[in-house]
């Protein structure tokens, strides 16, 4: 009887190097992909989990992807074991996939789940006393196999059991990915795009850190549909309830429109030959805070030459339509408010 483990797959050069490997040893592997708002890939043509399928279906194995949505928001917000350099709440997000993977893995009658973790390689997360602690958190100490760092770690349960041969995996260590790609290329014959990271996590980037920050400190309610918009266009915070976000070109401008919801607002401008982004309201303005907002939003508009200029601001429908001349923000003041 075949015995069945479940790999976690995040589409990158790791975990399908650990996939390779325990196919090898010939378990029947299901694969398991997590995606979040976050996910920051670094391949031009494909998301993270659209990878992950792709490694998947190459390699004839069922692959099942998991979103982590408004219960990552959640983590984010009041993290129990606290953040790495910016925002990345990497221990409870890890603990919170292997919780999920955890209940998969009883679902599929799998022995064991596998990873492409490599020890010491992310020094957060990564390293033996914290990889023992989030096992433990997790409900799943012993039964978590590192097929590339596997001889550098405690035996887990299915070793000790004689399910897998230890002797058949590697002792991996690092931040290098020589070994790794060494490997891939002349063990398993992997192209050469393949031979990289899958990408990486908004939440450990600096810029986007104090976005999250922000979006967290001034909306309890914050939601998935929330953190999309904070990856595209400047921001602009004028108060704790009151946000604004000013596309940077015609790509974005046509973004923000489709993603603002019916209780934002639209400002842009509306005088003969002046160009310039289209600019979302969120929260509550009055008199002053529009002639900040006209302010910001026409110092990126092209031919003002810094004179006041006439801008429209609506609701999404269009059905209620104002107007405000505005002067261009000195650069002071945009900085006082950019977030």
């Amino acid at each position: 009887m075949t015995i069945k483990a479940l790999g976690l797959l995040s589409g990158g050069l790791d975990s399908h190097l650990a996939t390779h490997i325990m196919q090898d040893m010939g378990f029947d592997i299901t694969l398991l992909n997590f995606s979040s708002p976050f996910c920051n890939c670094t391949k031009k043509k494909a998301s993270c989990n659209n990878e992950a399928k792709k490694i998947a279906d190459e390699l004839g194995m069922p692959c099942q992807v998991e979103f982590l949505g408004q219960e990552y928001l959640d983590i984010i917000r009041n993290p129990k074991f606290g953040y790495g350099k910016n925002m990345n709440p990497c221990i409870d997000c890890r603990v919170m996939i292997f919780k999920r993977a955890k209940s998969k893995m009883k679902k599929l009658g799998s022995a064991f789940i596998f990873t492409g973790e490599v020890l010491d390689q992310r020094p957060m997360s990564q390293n033996l006393t914290k990889m023992t602690m989030i096992e433990r958190e997790s409900g799943l100490e012993g039964y978590v196999v590192r097929p590339l760092s596997a001889k550098l770690l405690p035996p887990t349960i299915p070793e000790k059991e004689g399910i897998i041969d230890r002797e058949k995996m590697l002792s991996i260590r690092g931040r290098s990915r020589k070994d790794q790609i060494q490997l891939g290329r002349d063990e398993y014959s992997l192209p050469e795009e393949s031979l990289c990271s899958s990408g990486g996590c908004l939440l450990t980037d600096p810029n986007f850190a104090v976005r999250i920050r922000d979006l967290m400190e001034n909306s309890v309610g914050a939601t998935v549909k929330d953190t999309h918009f904070l990856k595209v266009g400047r921001h602009f915070r004028l108060t704790n309830k009151l946000k604004v976000v000013v596309g940077r070109n015609h790509e974005e401008n046509n973004k923000l429109e489709k993603m603002a919801s019916s209780t934002d607002f639209l400002f842009y401008p509306d005088h003969i030959g002046i160009k310039g982004p289209l600019t979302v309201i969120q929260g509550f303005f009055d008199k002053d805070t529009i002639k900040q907002i006209g302010g910001i939003s026409s110092s990126y508009c092209s031919g003002t030459e810094g004179k006041p200029v006439r801008m429209v601001y609506r609701t999404k429908s269009g059905a209620n339509k104002w107007f405000v001349m505005a002067k261009p923000a000195t650069k002071e003041m945009i900085e006082k408010w950019r977030i």
